[in-house]
């Protein structure tokens, strides 16, 4: 009855303005430390789990996030090894490469090596022909999958169907399969040993065309008919307001298709038959000898071949991991 009784009591003293002053300053503060003692704080200190912290000792949350770290780190050396052991390869002697115990660190840097790749290869010939290739098929797959791709997501015609169902099938056919057709294409056109023969069959693609159609399903209606009502036709409802909403998407495409383009070794081994007019991913491949191989040469042809695109991937880092995030694409 007493505990109940003294907050009543003390709340109408310190209501009264005549006997505030008069009020002692234990009474005042009578209240708030038995409320600090139900809630298990010291009258005169920090609170006990912010004592505890304060202590020095490190929590499990600090030791859990050091092992995550150890293992994410031994991942990423991991997957990091092979380049690193490329760069060591490449600086090594043919002997150290073909030794039976590997060498982790050369006896002699060997430098020349790197200056022996344009000795054997018209280097910056090919490196042009693989950039223009890359180009040419990035733009291109950019502006008719874009197109397509919204044909089929937010038109409706005669045939869209099939036609779609067609197109898709394609994913589900190896390349190879229509190899010796498309060379026949390009004979009689007279393209080989040309980079619009090289170009020609990576104009389109069946996956350019379906993610394209993906994104502009998943974009709402409403836009669209927002600006119909104010007298877009379907272009400019295209251009003005779905493709700035596909960006994401976009990049996505692009980055596919550039690491398709600039590894592709197939059909440029197919088409070409010069070396100053293959791309890179052909010319490396001239360098492995029928009975013999010089290595370090290959892994320094190698580098250099991917320095483009590896310095390319540092430069748009963000909005390429920004870009794959948005689509989903694995």
């Amino acid at each position: 009855m007493t505990d109940r009784a003294e907050p009543v009591r003390s709340a109408a003293v310190l209501s009264d303005p005549q006997t505030l002053s008069a009020t002692p300053a234990a009474l005042v503060a009578a209240p708030s430390e038995r409320q600090e003692a139900r809630e298990g704080t010291p009258t005169g200190g920090r609170p006990e789990r912010a004592r505890r912290a304060s202590s020095g000792r490190p929590g499990r949350r600090g030791r859990s996030h050091a092992g995550i770290h150890v293992v994410l780190g031994f991942g990423g050396f991991l997957m990091a090894f092979p380049f690193l052991w490329q760069i060591i390869m490449s600086l090594s002697t043919n002997a150290e490469v073909q030794s039976v115990t590997p060498n982790l660190w050369p006896a002699e840097l060997q430098w020349q090596n790197f200056a022996a790749v344009f000795d054997r290869l018209p280097f910056l010939d090919q490196l042009r022909t693989s950039v223009v290739v890359t180009v040419a098929r990035t733009v291109a797959q950019i502006v008719l999958c874009t197109m397509a791709g919204y044909a089929f997501a937010r038109m409706r015609f005669r045939g869209s169907g099939v036609m779609l169902a067609v197109i898709l099938s394609i994913l589900m056919v190896p390349s190879q399969v229509y190899l010796i057709s498309q060379y026949q294409i390009v004979q009689s056109l007279g393209w080989l040993d040309t980079i619009a023969g090289i170009v020609a069959p990576g104009l389109f693609s069946a996956f350019g065309t379906f993610l394209m159609r993906t994104a502009f399903l998943a974009m709402p209606t409403e836009l669209e008919e927002a600006a119909r009502l104010d007298g877009a036709n379907p272009f400019q409802v295209f251009a003005r307001v779905m493709l700035p909403l596909a960006v994401p998407s976009i990049s996505v495409l692009a980055i596919t298709t550039v690491l398709w383009s600039w590894n592709e070794l197939l059909w440029p081994l197919v088409v070409s038959t010069y070396s100053d007019r293959m791309p890179l991913s052909a010319g490396l491949a001239t360098l492995i000898g029928d009975k013999t191989t010089d290595y370090p040469v290959v892994m320094a042809a190698s580098l250099l071949a991917m320095a483009p695109v590896l310095i390319a991937f540092i430069v748009l880092q963000r909005r390429v991991i920004d870009g794959l995030a948005h689509s989903g694409l694995k």
